[in-house]
């Protein structure tokens, strides 16, 4: 087996042992990158020459008896919207080509601190808003399962470089499904984060801040082929950085919750048309879980179809009055369409509105703790639909689609909770899937459940693109 093949666990223990060496592994992420990514432009920016200079410096330290970090020598993408020092933060908009960052966004600090060698950039959309990887500065991202659908964004990039090999662990991150949807339509693992479990920073732009909304919602976690891997990257990414409030310092596994653990299914998300692939997938990771003596039961958490309401009402609002303009000023013509379009059906909100919404969004957060105190574990589809066709969401009634197959994805941001996207069965050629939501901080629970899911379902092994 060729070392891009090896997940980061396999990968890691190889390097540590000897067995490999951080510049074999380098090498081999390298040419899978030139050999595959030509076909589906998910690295958009290739730090070889860095690369190969970090992975000697590996060698060399594991040759002189040094410790050894979780990841060390493990080759990592990281997003383009996402600080890397001395390289742009483009956010795939040509005026911000030559952005440079002057330091990492803890995040990315916290993989190189575990060993992880950053190989490339990883495409989005541009300023990270649709469900499609496609900018001006970059171009289109495919999916490497069907190139005629989404790959998913905003992170789309990072979930088809992690599908076919380029890298064992993808950087992302998430306002409303931007980790689990690239994962879901490329058919890998997707880790969410809850709030403040990850710290994260851009330099760039902090002397600007952000709305309360983004402050709330926006989180950072990684792509993988394995369940363990995730576990393990979200391990390497959580490290502690006093630049973001509001990272928490708590452990990585909470208390044990009650056993049997209780699981509410959410099959067909109210107010949505859910494909019949979709619904069965989540009725399978079910019966997985059940048979592993867990307690399953299609249960409905409280305030389903309002929370959705309260996202676009909050989340379009503020961009609306804060990245339309810088949209319209430089983005490219199907990004301004896609977000024209959003902004049409979900109509930013009065003052007086946007506090209600705010204000409400805590009642709804108290009921849901309340629910995941009796069901510790829910788990719903990713996406209600099959993955949309390519540059679907640049009329209204394309973008009404999109949004009615995204309403599953919108109440962990919300509530600020985490969700684990896995693959579950599959539908032509694409896997179907589902996401397995708990209470914040407990990404462990997340974890064991998807670990149960894959050991029925099979680990994610890397792909060639379809042509």
């Amino acid at each position: 087996m060729e070392l891009w093949q090896y997940d980061a666990t396999d990968l890691a223990r190889l390097i540590r042992t000897g067995r490999a060496s951080a510049k074999e592994a380098v090498d081999s992420v390298l040419a899978r990158l030139h050999e595959v990514n030509p076909a589906i432009n998910a690295v958009v920016a290739v730090y070889e020459a860095e690369a190969r200079a970090a992975a000697e410096t590996a060698d060399a330290a594991r040759a002189r008896g040094h410790a050894l970090p979780p990841l060390h020598g493990v080759p990592v993408t990281i997003k383009i919207n996402t600080d890397v020092a001395g390289t742009p933060t483009d956010n795939g908009v040509v005026p911000l080509k030559d952005f440079i960052a002057r330091e990492d966004n803890p995040v990315v600090a916290n993989l190189r601190h575990a060993g992880g060698i950053i190989v490339g950039r990883t495409n989005a959309p541009a300023f990270s808003m649709r469900i499609f990887s496609d900018n001006a500065l970059h171009g289109r991202t495919l999916n490497p399962l069907d190139p005629t659908v989404t790959p998913g964004g905003s992170s789309g990039g990072a979930g088809a470089a992690t599908a076919v090999g380029i890298g064992a662990i993808a950087h992302g991150n998430d306002i409303g499904g931007s980790i689990r949807f690239p994962a879901h339509c490329n058919g890998v693992v997707g880790l969410r984060t809850g709030f403040g479990r990850i710290p994260s920073y851009n330099a760039t732009t902090a002397n600007a801040g952000r709305a309360v909304g983004g402050v709330l919602m926006a989180v950072q976690g990684p792509h993988t082929r394995s369940v363990r891997d995730a576990r393990l990257a979200l391990e390497a990414m959580a490290r502690g950085d006093v630049r973001d409030w509001r990272w928490s310092d708590v452990p990585m596994r909470g208390a044990p919750p009650a056993r049997p653990i209780r699981v509410a299914l959410v099959p067909e998300f109210p107010g949505a048309t859910t494909h019949p692939a979709q619904a069965a997938a989540v009725r399978q990771a079910g019966k997985h879980l059940q048979a592993a003596g867990y307690v399953v039961e299609e249960v409905l958490p409280p305030d389903l179809e309002r929370g959705v309401e309260l996202w676009h009402e909050i989340i379009a609002t503020e961009s609306h009055a804060m990245l339309w303009p810088n949209m319209q000023k430089m983005g490219d013509p199907d990004g301004i369409a896609a977000m024209r379009s959003w902004l049409e059906l979900a109509k930013p909100v009065d003052l007086a509105t946007y506090m209600k919404a705010l204000t409400e969004r805590e009642g709804v957060l108290f009921r849901w703790m309340t629910f995941l105190q009796q069901w510790p574990l829910l788990i719903m589809p990713v996406l209600s639909d099959l993955p949309p066709k390519q540059v679907t969401d640049t009329t209204v009634e394309g973008q009404r689609a999109i949004f009615d197959s995204m309403r599953p994805s919108l109440m962990c941001p919300l509530l600020g909770l985490p969700g684990l996207a896995v693959p579950v069965g599959r539908h032509g050629r694409l896997r179907t899937g589902v996401q397995i939501m708990a209470m914040r901080n407990r990404e462990d629970l997340c974890l064991d459940a998807g670990e149960v899911i894959e050991a029925c379902e099979g680990v994610v092994t890397p792909v060639d693109p379809v042509s």
